[in-house]
């Protein structure tokens, strides 16, 4: 079993979070800063390519009634434009709230708000990425 890589996507940063190999637990990782495409899909890739990521769960930012808006679009054409770059599957997963979430263990957690700015992107990717790997266990008991 290969893990998988959770991104959280904005316009300024890329959140990456990773799971363990038995795909049960995601880890905030790093926030990489964006410049363009080729240069984000590259420093992505060569994080994915040295952790040995199987797959990647993008999050879909849909609006709170469940529409999808220009973010999604964008998110989409991210993800069209870095599937010509890898073989690896790209999933998505409904992303509401988990900035919301996030910012919420970092509070409970005491964190500063200098560092909270720091790691909230990709804090923000590994509530993402745990809510697809917990949807993945329901459905390999199933």
């Amino acid at each position: 079993m290969r893990a998988l890589a959770g991104l959280d996507l904005g316009d300024k940063t890329i959140g990456v979070a990773v799971s363990d190999r038995m795909l049960s637990i995601a880890s905030p990782l790093q926030t990489i800063r964006r410049k363009k495409f080729g240069l984000d899909a590259a420093a992505l890739l060569e994080i994915l390519d040295a952790r040995e990521i199987g797959g990647i769960i993008l999050g879909l930012p849909r609006n709170m009634d469940g529409t999808e808006g220009p973010r999604c679009q964008s998110t989409r054409a991210f993800a069209r434009n870095l599937s010509r770059l890898t073989d690896r599957p790209i999933g998505f997963w409904d992303e509401r709230l988990s900035t919301v979430a996030a910012e919420r263990a970092l509070l409970e957690a005491d964190t500063s708000r200098r560092r909270r700015a720091e790691v909230i992107d990709h804090v923000a990717a590994g509530v993402i990425l745990q809510g697809a790997l917990d949807r993945l266990t329901v459905l390999r008991r199933g």
